[in-house]
C-alpha cells in the first residue's frame, strides 16, 4: 500500500467535501490541489469526479426527510411532482452540454491558469450580485421567492442555464446556480438549498459516467484510493453543509467572493513569478 498516495487521496477528498457546496469551485480547487500534489493524469481526473459522490451522499443524508417526502408524494402530491420536475428541468442543460463538450473541456480548461481566471471573474460577479441585493433591501424590494415550492418550471430552466457556466472549472456549480437563482429573485437560503438538490443528479450522473467509461481500468485498479477520497469527501461535506446553512442565517456570500479573488490572484502571481507552464 502506497501511503503517500493514500495521503493525497485523503487531502483531495477533504478539499472536495469542503468546497463542493461553497461558491468557490470544488473542481477548480481539486485541479489546483492535484497540480500541487503531483496527482495528475487521466486517472486523477476521474478520481476528482468520482469522489464527488461522497459529497452528494452527505447532502442526501442531511435532506433525507425532504427527499423521502418528495419520493413518497410523487403519486399524489402536486408540490412533490413540481419539485421533482424542477430538478429535472434544471439538470438537463448542463448534462447535455457536458456530454457534448467533455473532451474539449478536460483538454483545455482543466489547468491552473483558466481556473485562476474563472475564480477571479466569478468572485467579481458574486460581489456585483450581493451589491444588487443590498440595493433591493434599501429600496424595500425583497426577494419574491422565499420557498422551494414557489419555483416555477421556467424559473428552474433559467437556473439550469446558469448552471451551465459551471462547466468551466473555477466558476463553481453551486456559485452559478445560487447566483442565477438570486438574480431571479430567489431568497439566498432557498437558492442555496435548490443548489444542493441540483447537485444530486448532476454529480451522481457524472460519477456513474466516469465509472462506466473507465470500467475496470483506472478506477477499479485504485479502489482503495477512491474509497479513501470518497469517505473523506462525505465527512467534510456533511460538516460543511451544516455550517453553511447556519452561516447564511446571518451572512451573505461576500467573504467567498473576496476569497475567490484573492486565491485566484495568488495563483496567477505565483505562476507568473515562477514561470509555470500553465498549459501543461
Amino acid at each position: 500500500m502506497d501511503w503517500t498516495l493514500i495521503g493525497k487521496a485523503l487531502i483531495l477528498g477533504v478539499v472536495e467535501g469542503v468546497t463542493e457546496f461553497l461558491p468557490v469551485s470544488s473542481t477548480g480547487h481539486l485541479i489546483l490541489a492535484s497540480y500541487l500534489l503531483g496527482f495528475d493524469g487521466d486517472g486523477a481526473k476521474s478520481f476528482n469526479v468520482v469522489i464527488q459522490f461522497g459529497a452528494i451522499l452527505a447532502v442526501c443524508w442531511e435532506y433525507r426527510r425532504r427527499i423521502g417526502a418528495v419520493v413518497a408524494g410523487l403519486p399524489t402530491s402536486v408540490d412533490a411532482r413540481r419539485f421533482a420536475l424542477n430538478v429535472i428541468i434544471a439538470t438537463v442543460p448542463a448534462v447535455a452540454l457536458g456530454l457534448m463538450f467533455e473532451a474539449q473541456i478536460k483538454a483545455v480548461l482543466f489547468e491552473p491558469m483558466p481556473v485562476a481566471l474563472a475564480l477571479v471573474v466569478g468572485g467579481a460577479v458574486i460581489l456585483w450580485v450581493q451589491a444588487r441585493e443590498r440595493g433591493k433591501r434599501v429600496h424595500g424590494t425583497a426577494a419574491r421567492i422565499g420557498s422551494l415550492d414557489q419555483l416555477s418550471p421556467f424559473d428552474a430552466l433559467k437556473v439550469g442555464l446558469a448552471q451551465c457556466c459551471a462547466l468551466i472549472p473555477g466558476v463553481s456549480r453551486s456559485g452559478s446556480t445560487i447566483v442565477g437563482a438570486m438574480l431571479l429573485g430567489v431568497e439566498r437560503r432557498v437558492a442555496t438549498e435548490f443548489s444542493f438538490f441540483l447537485a444530486i443528479p448532476v454529480i451522481v450522473g457524472a460519477s456513474c459516467y466516469e465509472i462506466v467509461k473507465h470500467g475496470h481500468g483506472a478506477i477499479a485498479g485504485a479502489a482503495g484510493l477512491f474509497s479513501v477520497g470518497t469517505a473523506a469527501a462525505f465527512v467534510s461535506a456533511f460538516a460543511c453543509v451544516r455550517w453553511l446553512l447556519r452561516y447564511l442565517a446571518t451572512h451573505d456570500f461576500t467573504v467567498f467572493a473576496w476569497y475567490r479573488i484573492a486565491f485566484g490572484m495568488l495563483v496567477l502571481v505565483v505562476g507568473y513569478g515562477y514561470d509555470v507552464r500553465w498549459a501543461g
